[in-house]
């Protein structure tokens, strides 16, 4: 660290760039668009297998098969409920 008052000023510079910067990324990773693109990109990714575009069956099936069962069970005890 120099005491030269243009180095000084050049170094002030620099990091209010760099800081100008990190609010940029911040800004731009809370917006509410991008975190919702970046969620349905990890849930594609999910079901298709990003290297070869084919659908991902077995995470499929898991799925189905959850959906399936939660289905039953709430039939079964509405019938027992009611």
């Amino acid at each position: 660290m120099s005491n030269n008052p243009a180095d000084i000023e050049r170094e002030i510079e620099e990091t209010r760039e760099r800081l100008a910067g990190t609010i940029d990324q911040l800004l731009y990773r809370s917006h509410p668009k991008t975190i919702a693109q970046r969620e349905i990109a990890q849930i594609k990714a999910y079901y298709v297998d990003p290297a070869t575009g084919e659908p991902r069956t077995d995470n499929i099936l898991k799925t189905v098969g959850i959906t399936v069962g939660v289905i039953t069970t709430l039939v079964v005890i509405r019938k027992i409920a009611g």
